[in-house]
């Protein structure tokens, strides 16, 4: 038995032969379908069974947890937020925002197989090959196994296959006085004067044209460059020109209603579980703002609506707002 094998079977409790069995299989075990986009068209979502989810969670918590993440990449991360990718950007400067193309599924697992040749990972051919299989999904009528959105690993992996990526873009732009992060597939970069950012997208394209592995792409659609004068925003929150990061005033005017239904006992039990959603989103990225809700419609308002909330409709600390208060966290791709 191989020294990860044996790590997921004290992780798990499953038997070898049964770790083994679900690696083998898991990118056919998955649930695929459909949800629309906000900006039209559809995503495909992969849920993988639970079986498969719970040995990708342990590989995750023995191995991909350990491996290193640029800290540039925000999104995913305990004990970041949405807020922690929007503060570098604070200030009155304008700001360039870069999408890439279909981020989960252009990450194959042929480019995990040669991150791990390449940093000499710990790990024997047998388990490379296994760990591709369960990280990845082939999805019907395909060969290729992908990235799935959908899939508890996904996330972590994508930011450890992106170190070299944001590795080359800090060391361009170091000198540059550009501040970069990057949020799963949205990249944001900010200076004091709109001339820095001159140079940044042919940088991006460089970047992405030099790197081994993944293969991405830039969604020209969807760069887009902002100053002060039209108002600017990063992962849905709002940079006041004061060098504050807040939800945005149409967030709060929703908040305040909902809040204040529920104060009269207007709401139903699934609108005091969307307010939960929307003050537990308020607490991981504005928390001030929660407290002029406690004081404004009183405490005991406040911890009735949270008391109603299902565990899995409280946001992630890491997600986007008050349009993503759902359990699945994908990256906004196109």
């Amino acid at each position: 038995m191989t020294e990860l094998i044996e790590a997921l079977v004290k992780e798990t409790g499953l038997r070898t032969l049964d770790i083994k069995r679900i690696m083998l299989h898991a990118p056919e075990m998955y649930k695929a379908y459909e949800i629309d986009k906000r900006s039209g068209g559809k995503r495909e979502i992969a849920q993988p069974t639970r079986a498969v989810k719970f040995v990708q969670r342990a590989l995750v918590a023995i191995l991909l947890d350990s491996l290193p993440v640029h800290e540039c990449a925000t999104a995913y991360r305990p004990g970041l937020s949405i807020r922690d990718n929007a503060l570098p950007h604070a200030g009155d400067g304008p700001i360039l925002k870069i999408d890439l193309k279909d981020f989960f599924p252009s990450i194959r697992a042929a480019d995990w197989i040669s991150y791990c040749v390449d940093n000499r990972l710990s790990m024997t051919k047998e388990e490379i090959f296994l760990t591709s299989r369960l990280l990845f999904y082939r999805k019907k009528g395909t060969r290729t196994l992908r990235l799935a959105v959908g899939a508890p690993s996904s996330p972590a992996l994508s930011n450890v296959l992106m170190y070299l990526f944001d590795q080359n873009i800090i060391r361009n732009l170091e000198n540059d006085r550009v501040t970069y992060t990057r949020y799963a597939d949205d990249m944001t970069f900010s200076a004091p004067r709109t001339g820095y950012l001159n140079g940044v997208l042919k940088t991006v394209s460089t970047s992405l044209r030099e790197l081994p592995y993944p293969r991405l792409s830039i969604n020209r659609k969807k760069t887009t460059h902002v100053t002060r004068k039209y108002g600017r925003s990063v992962t849905g929150l709002t940079l006041a020109n004061d060098g504050r990061v807040t939800i945005g005033r149409d967030n709060k005017r929703k908040i305040h209603a909902a809040v204040h239904s529920a104060k009269l006992g207007r709401s139903t039990q699934d609108q005091l579980q969307i307010s939960a959603g929307m003050l537990a989103y308020v607490n991981a990225v504005e928390p001030e703002f929660l407290e002029i809700l406690r004081k404004k419609y009183g405490d005991d308002v406040v911890v009735s609506i949270q008391k109603t909330v299902k565990r899995k409709q409280i946001p992630q600390a890491h997600e986007p707002p008050l349009a993503r208060l759902t359990n699945t966290i994908v990256p906004d791709d196109d």
